[in-house]
């Protein structure tokens, strides 16, 4: 494929200016101010950044509702738009990084809207190719077909290479279990490499989606493989189901079975004792399943194990009464490295818990109470208008969360608040700049944080600490 030209945006649109970096390779400083404005100088300074793709849209419904066209899609934007909402510029915006490969018929009108959230996004015009594209088909039971009308651009961890997004707190892959493994390691490798003091590099948060066609019970030992090398493994009830080898479904009411869920994560982490692992299933209206077993706790991110002298070799009947029993059985308390964190093991007591969807339906007086639902949120499906997208969304809201210290069950709060956003129309938001003597920014004319404080309480989550705030 032939080298794209790129540049950085942090909302000063498509084009050099303040705000952008040229990436292009006719660049003689690389990575470098194009009109007078510096980089950025801190690799704290991106809290997200997704290698999802980015995609425009033709989204078919059933007769009679008309096709859409030209929509704002792809993982990539989703996710981008679910961890820019808890980010109002003009700092936490330039905090979330994404990807954006233009093609000679990108609409200027995409440009304007990737422009106005004011992120750190990387803008790349090929005049050589089309921008990826996509169709999305809907049946009766909103199951989504998809299939790709133009060439895809995959992207890579060294697309992150030489940029500020290398070094984000928090990363979000969508991809194979195979691929999770091998774009993990790079990621890794290359943030070390470029880490600048070397002995500064902190291992990103990795938020894993899996793609839907290699959710099969074929890829299950490669699933398992895998969940050691990430943080978060996020498929949908779909996709765990068909690691599993079924549908997911209830065989009575063909709704999404939540016993289903719960009994497919307890199967998948009874194989996997020995560390806490963290499953975060998205079932639609049902909402998100919480699936974390007990184990060894991992390291907070941005803080370093202690680093004692690797295990010794020890042959088969060489037991003495003076052998060190921890050494003996240390390939238990290794971290990624090799390196024992002797000091420093707690065991994690596991989670188990369903938080609901924003919108919940109301099938009978009185459930909304009996559901702990308030009366805003309850009996509003009829707000959700295009589900494309929701899951993405919902994963940009947890990962920038977890980023900024949450807890697992507020970062599913934060995301499931952020994927209520991107269901309530087709295609992405609306974002309403600050005027007057405002200064909060409204997406659909309502504040994120007076939505997510009406569910926090809806749902009875407290607020928990986070290193980095979300102010608006």
């Amino acid at each position: 494929m032939e080298p794209d030209t790129a540049e950085i945006t942090t909302g000063a649109g498509s084009g050099s200016g303040p705000g952008s970096w040229d990436t292009s390779e006719d660049s003689s400083a690389g990575i470098g101010p194009v009109s007078g404005e510096e980089p950025p100088q801190t690799q704290d300074l991106i809290d997200f950044v997704t290698l999802g793709m980015f995609i425009i849209d033709e989204i078919e419904y059933l007769p009679p509702r008309p096709p859409a066209r030209d929509i704002l899609g792809g993982a990539g934007s989703y996710s981008a738009l679910g961890a820019r909402l808890f980010s109002p510029p003009p700092l936490l915006s330039k905090s979330i990084g994404w990807i954006v490969d233009q093609g000679t018929d990108f609409p200027p009108v995409l440009t304007e809207t990737i422009s106005s959230w004011s992120t750190s996004a990387i803008l790349r015009l090929n005049p050589s190719r089309l921008t990826t594209r996509g169709w999305n088909g809907y049946d009766h039971s909103e199951h989504r077909s998809f299939r790709y009308t133009s060439p895809k651009r995959r992207l890579t961890a060294t697309d992150l290479s030489g940029t500020p997004l290398l070094h984000a707190r928090a990363i979000h892959i969508i991809c194979s279990p195979t691929r999770c493994r091998e774009l993990v390691t790079e990621i890794i490798s290359l943030g070390k490499k470029e880490a600048n003091p070397p002995d500064s590099y902190s291992k990103p948060l990795i938020i894993w989606e899996p793609v839907p066609d290699r959710c099969v019970p074929d890829e299950l030992l490669n699933c398992t493989n895998a969940l050691p090398l990430v943080d978060i493994c996020s498929p949908n009830h779909a996709e765990l189901a068909g690691f599993m080898g079924s549908d997911g479904l209830d065989p009575i009411t063909g709704d999404i079975s939540t016993a289903a869920v719960e009994q497919s994560c307890e199967q998948l982490l009874a194989s996997m004792p020995l560390q806490s692992y963290t499953l975060v299933v998205r079932a639609g209206e049902k909402g998100v399943y919480i699936a974390k077993n007990g184990g060894r706790k991992r390291n907070a991110i941005g803080s370093k194990p202690s680093k004692t002298k690797k295990k010794n070799e020890y042959t088969r009947g060489g037991l003495q009464h003076d052998t060190d029993m921890e050494a003996l059985f240390a390939g238990l308390l290794q971290d990624g490295e090799g390196h024992v964190a002797r000091d420093e093991i707690e065991v994690d007591p596991g989670i188990e818990r369903w938080i609901p969807a924003y919108f919940q339906p109301q099938t009978q007086p009185g459930a909304g109470a009996a559901s702990g639902n308030d009366g805003e949120a309850a009996g509003e499906k009829s707000r959700v208008v295009d589900p494309t997208g929701g899951g993405n969304t919902f994963l940009g809201g947890l990962a920038v969360a977890l980023a900024r210290g949450k807890s697992i069950e507020e970062a599913c709060a934060w995301g499931s608040v952020a994927a209520s956003f991107a269901i309530e129309q087709v295609g992405v938001p609306t974002l309403e700049q600050a005027v007057g003597g405002e200064n909060e920014e409204r997406w659909n004319g309502e504040r994120v944080q007076d939505r997510l404080a009406k569910y926090m309480n809806r749902v009875s989550l407290p607020h928990s600490p986070q290193s980095r705030p979300f102010l608006l």
